[in-house]
């Protein structure tokens, strides 16, 4: 059954169960599977069985890959969106800021990854009524997927769906004072 993350959250906590055992507690493995794990309870709204997870698999992989790697990055991303649906931006945000700026500095400041960290930030801010800081955020992330991968391209098609979103937002609420 699509969805079933109960399910799924059940064969993930075996599978971590497994790759610990094979692997031990500090492989870049377990790390995958701890992010695998919280990402299903995050979906189940287990915030507070996912965050120590991803906090473990952070710690690994800065270990493991050392502090400006792009899986790093993911799991700093990871964590921000759990902080974030859980709103608390002023924790959320400083990761998501880390993960853009690891992966600006490895990947380049065109490349597709940096603008999903583009993305990502503009959404946390938009969620905090900070409009005028999201739009270049949007903005840039529209101008890499489109060169990088096409105008028909989901991504760019999501991150223009996200911008007229905060386009109607900020007609909506003209004298919002967090802008």
């Amino acid at each position: 059954m699509v969805g079933d993350y109960a399910t799924a959250a059940s064969f993930k906590e075996a599978a971590l169960g497994l790759v610990t055992s094979a692997f031990g507690p500090d492989a870049r493995q377990t790390a995958t599977a701890l992010n695998n794990l919280a990402l299903t309870y995050h979906y189940l709204a287990r915030y507070m069985e996912a965050e120590p997870l991803y906090r473990r698999a952070i710690e690994i992989d800065e270990r493991v890959f050392g502090k400006d790697h792009p899986n790093v990055a993911t799991d700093y991303n990871n964590l921000a969106e759990l902080l974030q649906d859980q709103r608390k931006y002023d924790q959320a945000e400083p990761l998501l800021r880390r993960a853009m700026e690891i992966d600006e500095k490895v990947l380049g400041k065109d490349h597709p990854t940096v603008a999903i960290r583009y993305n990502n930030l503009a959404g946390l801010l938009q969620d905090q009524g900070k409009y005028d800081q999201a739009e270049p955020l949007y903005r840039r992330a529209m101008e890499i997927f489109q060169t990088k991968l096409g105008s028909d391209h989901p991504n760019t098609v999501t991150v223009r769906k996200n911008y007229d979103r905060l386009q109607e937002l900020k007609k909506q609420n003209p004298g919002n004072p967090a802008r």
